[in-house]
């Protein structure tokens, strides 16, 4: 049985996905982030470095959400999420690091610098860079997607069940604004029937 330790609002909702779109069986270990709980010294045994999400598939222990995803979907070939020619399955890994790398690093300092990090670490100026950074990151993969359905070739691979996650954090942070065809991508993709609950929802149910 795979087992994935995540927290239900951060990059575990990349993961899910592609569980869910796999019809794959797993257990859902929570990880209480702000309990501190991936310092333990048993979640250390799995990833020293502290950070969710965590697959485990027997004795393999992946981390990073972005590897965990192609490992999966290299693992059932037959779901065709990775393109089988080299110039598609190229743009592929170009498209999911440009997400990870020129989009999601800049949300990522957005949030240490106005909630994660400690008042007197905070650093407002690093706040305005990371957001003109990411809606300039923005309007390049909105120019990508315009007349696209599909982030790569003609269906779905890797790429989109990493973008619709960025992309919903992006969109949270209100960097979609300029960005209408995105903002159609998105809603297509989480109207897909095995969607994970967006950041929104997510955050809605640990609040309850």
């Amino acid at each position: 049985m795979l087992k994935l330790y995540g927290a239900p609002p951060t990059r575990a909702l990349r993961v899910l996905w592609l569980l869910n779109e796999l019809g794959l069986e797993y257990e859902l270990h929570p990880v209480k982030l702000m309990a501190g709980e991936h310092y333990q010294p048993d979640f250390l045994a799995i990833n020293p470095a502290a950070r969710v999400p965590v697959l485990v598939d027997g004795s393999q222990v992946i981390t990073e959400s972005a590897a965990i995803q192609l490992y999966l979907a290299e693992k059932h070939p037959e779901a065709g999420f990775i393109p089988t020619a080299l110039e598609e399955r190229s743009q592929m890994y170009r498209w999911i690091f440009f997400l990870v790398t020129e989009i999601e690093q800049p949300l990522w300092r957005i949030a240490r610098h106005t909630f994660l990090y400690p008042l007197e670490k905070r650093l407002p100026q690093d706040v305005d860079l990371a957001v003109q950074e990411c809606m300039e990151m923005v309007a390049v993969l909105e120019r990508h997607m315009t007349a696209r359905e599909f982030m790569v070739g003609d269906r779905l691979s890797v790429a989109d069940f990493n973008a619709a996650y960025t992309l919903d954090w992006a969109n949270e942070e209100e960097m979609l604004g300029d960005a209408p065809r995105l903002r159609e991508y998105l809603a297509s993709m989480y109207a897909r029937p095995t969607a994970p609950p967006t950041i929104a929802e997510a955050f809605a149910v640990m609040e309850r």
